[in-house]
């Protein structure tokens, strides 16, 4: 850094440094970079230890506010009968849950995301 710094202090201690603007507007372009770089080198991490990439047009209709059952259950190719024998439930209950966004009892919500290998969060409205 090159730039002409002026130090404050108080009580004998460097309390403010001083930097032209310009050296400024370049130091936090290069932290902005180095947080960029930080959180792609993360998300590599995390690719590489099995996270799993989500395609935009699931997140596209889960924020279009479509029913998360259905689309993680059609995203991960399940009819709705063979989600309700796996879930140990009835079609009709499915059904009701996809089309008029009736609450999941927690029970069932935990058995489908297991099936749907999500969080159980992912399943709620």
């Amino acid at each position: 850094m090159n730039a002409k710094l002026q130090i404050i202090q108080r009580d004998g201690k460097p309390e403010w440094a001083v930097i032209p603007y310009d050296e400024y507007e370049r130091l936090t372009a290069l932290a902005e970079n180095y947080e960029d770089i930080r959180a792609y080198d993360e998300a590599m991490r995390e690719l590489k230890e099995g996270e799993e990439l989500v395609p935009a047009t699931v997140v596209d209709r889960l924020i279009d506010g479509e029913s998360p059952l259905k689309v993680w259950r059609e995203h991960r190719g399940f009819m709705l009968m063979q989600m309700a024998e796996q879930a140990n439930t009835d079609e009709s209950t499915l059904f009701r849950i996809e089309e008029n966004g009736e609450k999941l009892p927690f029970e069932l919500q935990t058995r489908l995301a297991a099936i749907l290998k999500i969080d159980t969060d992912d399943l709620s409205i």
